[in-house]
């Protein structure tokens, strides 16, 4: 079921040419199945990586509901504008889809935002004996995001994991640009102090 991360081919974003993906969306737009394909192959990775972090505990409610946003996109395509970002327009999308599944209530999962953390708050002791056993730095900064508060982790993961800009960043957690900047801010001074 989950062969397409054993024959993914990962295009970096910083590779990726806005005309060709403009071009490769057009192609889509007019029924081409190998255009559909690899704009799947490009952005499956990110869209699941994404979505996992949105939703806790279920790895095929995230996968349905990334097939969810290809069949609807697939039978929608003629309508679709040109993106002028496709890797955000789908993380978008797929946050769309979540959030409505969700809120529908179809499935039996919560939505990371809807955990109340405050239960799973780590004493000094415990942060102390964590940290002690961290192998390396990337295990004590995961143990110092995962401190940070829900909104502060998201926009964390979508500028530095997804690359997104701050406009981008904005548009996905529904606030301002501004607000954006400052949430990543806050969140890296946080981590900052929490280092020192």
């Amino acid at each position: 079921m989950h062969s397409f991360f054993v024959n993914h081919k990962y295009f970096p974003d910083n590779i990726l040419i806005p005309k060709d993906e403009s071009k490769l969306w057009i192609a889509f737009q007019e029924g081409d199945p190998q255009a559909y394909t690899e704009i799947y192959h490009r952005y499956i990775r990110d869209m699941y990586r994404y979505g996992s972090s949105l939703v806790t505990t279920s790895e095929s409610f995230v996968l349905d509901c990334i097939q969810d946003v290809f069949t609807e996109l697939w039978s929608k395509r003629e309508r679709l504008s040109i993106p002028v970002n496709v890797k955000y327009y789908l993380l978008k999308a797929l946050k769309t889809r979540i959030i409505h599944l969700l809120e529908r209530k179809e499935k039996a999962y919560r939505p990371l935002a809807d955990i109340d953390l405050e239960l799973f708050e780590l004493n000094e002791t415990e942060i102390a004996e964590e940290l002690e056993t961290a192998r390396d730095q990337q295990e004590k900064l995961e143990i110092f995001i995962r401190q940070l508060p829900n909104r502060q982790q998201e926009a964390l993961k979508l500028r530095f994991v997804e690359n997104l800009n701050y406009e981008q960043i904005g548009g996905m957690l529904q606030v301002n640009t501004q607000s954006a900047k400052n949430l990543v801010f806050r969140a890296i001074e946080k981590l900052r102090r929490m280092v020192l």
